[in-house]
């Protein structure tokens, strides 16, 4: 399916609508507003969104490894409902892979939960999609965290990444 959204980095005036995409997603850990524009504003370079009409419709929020700048992390992938079911989420990732890679980075991660089937999905198939290996352990336990009955976060390793301009080359 073809997107023809402009995907750009976000600004800090996208910081706003970023929070709303990831808090009606109902699916996503929420961040406090503040978190959402400083990440617009201090990991831009890092992160793209999707806009149509000039509204953010879809974002991917991510940074570089300060221990190992060859990594990014992505942090967030979310779609406007309005969005969803178009292939927005790929088409992000994809963008976001082309600036990374040129960059430098050599290798994607991502954290997702066993019960997330849809980042399952959408992270695999960007693997495919790039001829990418694809490796996965379990970064956070549950009963790391704070809260009881947080699922273990599993790490997501794609890579290493070639320069290339479309998925596929």
């Amino acid at each position: 399916m073809s997107v023809t959204h402009l995907i750009e980095s976000p600004t800090k005036a996208d910081g706003a609508e970023l929070w709303r995409i990831a808090r009606d997603s109902a699916k996503l850990d929420l961040n406090s507003p503040y978190a959402y524009l400083l990440w617009c504003r201090d990991f831009a370079e890092s992160s793209v969104v999707a806009r149509e009409d000039g509204k953010a419709v879809g974002f991917v929020t991510g940074y570089r490894r300060p221990d190992a700048p060859e990594v990014a992390l992505v942090w967030q992938v979310a779609v406007d409902a309005s969005q969803r079911g178009k292939g927005l989420a790929g088409a992000l990732l994809d963008a976001l892979y082309t600036r990374l890679v040129a960059d430098g980075v050599r290798y994607l991660e991502t954290t997702i939960t066993p019960d997330n089937e849809a980042s399952i999905r959408l992270f695999t198939s960007f693997a495919k999609r790039w001829n990418a290996a694809m490796e996965t352990s379990v970064l956070f336990a549950g009963e790391e965290f704070p809260e009881a009955g947080h699922l273990p976060e599993e790490l997501y390793r794609i890579g290493p990444l070639k320069p290339r301009k479309d998925p596929g080359e």
